[in-house]
C-alpha cells in the first residue's frame, strides 16, 4: 500500500516563485504600525507584500476563479489573511515549546528547491525578480519545518488510533492493499540508438539471432547475459528482479506476463533494441494480510484525522493571541466578524 502524507502546514514553497500582486491599501487603524500592516499577531506584524504573494499564488493555481466575483474575492482574501495569521501563532508557538530546526535540514529543503530550476543562474534570477535574498528563503523554510514540527508534536502523536479503528478501515477499502501480479524475469539486450539507419537496426538483429540460436542449442541465458546484453543487468545475467505492471516498456511488459516460468520469448522489440527475454517467477495478484499493514495504517489514519484535530489546536492558539487585523476585505454580511 502506497500512502502519501500530506503537509498541510508548510510556508508553501512555491510562494517564492510567483510575481508580487499590487498591494491593497490598509485601514486607516493600522496608523501606528508600519504603511502595509495587514495584520499584528503578539505584537508580530504581517505585511501587506507577504499578503499579497500568498494571493498571487492562489490565483495561479486556481486560474478559472472569477475575478469579477467580488464576493468570492473577498473571501477568499479573509481565508488567505487567517491563514497567515495561523502560520504566525504556529510558529510563536513553536518558539515557545522550545522547537528547533537543524541547519542541515533547512539546506536540503533549499537543494531540493534549487533542483527544479535547470540552473543556479535561473533560481537567483528568480529571487532577483521577487527582492527576494537565499538567506530570507532559508528563514521561511526553517519557519515552515518548525511548524510542521509542532503539528506533529502537539497534534499527531495525540492522536489515538485503536485497533478497531484500523481494522474497520482495512475492512472497507481492499483495493488499497492489493499487491499486483508481479514478474521475475531476465534479459538479453542488444541496443538499438533512436535515429539508427536500417543497415544498424539489421546489424542488432543479426546479432540478436545468433544468440537466440545459441540458446536453442543449450548454452544457458545466465552466462549469454553477461557475454552479450548491453544493459547494465548484464554483470547480474540479465536479473532485472520482480516487477510489475507499468514498470517496463508495454512491448517488454506484455511478453513477460504472457509467458510461464522458465520460458524464453521470442525476439522483442522496444524502444531500446531487441530484447530475448527468460521468465524465472511469477506472483499472481494479492491483498496483503492485514497484520502486515497494522505498522502503515495507524500513521496513515493519524494523517487522515490530523486536519480537524489541528484546525482546533490553531483556533486554540488564535482564541489566546493579541490579534489586529487591519485589511480592508469586503465580505458577506453573515461571514462578517
Amino acid at each position: 500500500m502506497q500512502i502519501i502524507h500530506q503537509r498541510w502546514f508548510y510556508i508553501p514553497v512555491m510562494i517564492i516563485a510567483m510575481i508580487l500582486f499590487a498591494a491593497q491599501a490598509c485601514d486607516k487603524g493600522a496608523e501606528k504600525f508600519p504603511e502595509g500592516t495587514v495584520a499584528v499577531v503578539n505584537g508580530e506584524i504581517i505585511m501587506q507584500e507577504e499578503f499579497n504573494a500568498e494571493l498571487s499564488m492562489m490565483q495561479k493555481q486556481l486560474p478559472d476563479i472569477d475575478q469579477s466575483d467580488n464576493e468570492k474575492l473577498s473571501e477568499i482574501k479573509r481565508n488567505l489573511l487567517e491563514n497567515l495569521i495561523a502560520r504566525k501563532v504556529l510558529y510563536q508557538e513553536s518558539q515557545k515549546k522550545g522547537i528547533e530546526v537543524d541547519d542541515a535540514i533547512v539546506n536540503e529543503r533549499l537543494a531540493t528547491i534549487k533542483k527544479r530550476f535547470p540552473k543556479e543562474d535561473s533560481f537567483n534570477e528568480m529571487l532577483g525578480k521577487l527582492h527576494l535574498t537565499e538567506d530570507v528563503l532559508k528563514i521561511q523554510l526553517l519557519k515552515g519545518i518548525a511548524i510542521q514540527k509542532l503539528i506533529d508534536q502537539e497534534v499527531i502523536a495525540r492522536i489515538e488510533i485503536s485497533d478497531k479503528e484500523t481494522k474497520e478501515y482495512y475492512d472497507k477499502n481492499p483495493d488499497l492493499f492489493k499487491q499486483p501480479e508481479k514478474v521475475q524475469a531476465r534479459h538479453i539486450l542488444i541496443k538499438v540508438e533512436t535515429g539508427a539507419s536500417e543497415a544498424e537496426k539489421s546489424k542488432a538483429l543479426k546479432k540478436i539471432k545468433g544468440i537466440q540460436k545459441e540458446l536453442k542449442a543449450g548454452k544457458k541465458f545466465v552466462e549469454l547475459a553477461k557475454k552479450y546484453s548491453q544493459c547494465p543487468s548484464s554483470a547480474d545475467g540479465g536479473n532485472l528482479g520482480y516487477f510489475a505492471r507499468g514498470q517496463m516498456v508495454k512491448s517488454f511488459e506484455d511478453a513477460a506476463f504472457s509467458m510461464q516460468n522458465g520460458e524464453i520469448s521470442d525476439i522483442v522489440e522496444t524502444t531500446f533494441g531487441y530484447h530475448l527475454i527468460q521468465v524465472e517467477g511469477k506472483t499472481p495478484e494479492t491483498i496483503s494480510d492485514y497484520k502486515d499493514v497494522t505498522d502503515k495504517l495507524v500513521p496513515y489514519l493519524k494523517q487522515v484525522n490530523a486536519g480537524e484535530e489541528a484546525k482546533k489546536y490553531i483556533e486554540g492558539l488564535k482564541e489566546k493571541a493579541k490579534i489586529e487585523r487591519f485589511l480592508s476585505v469586503e465580505v458577506k454580511q453573515d461571514s462578517a466578524e
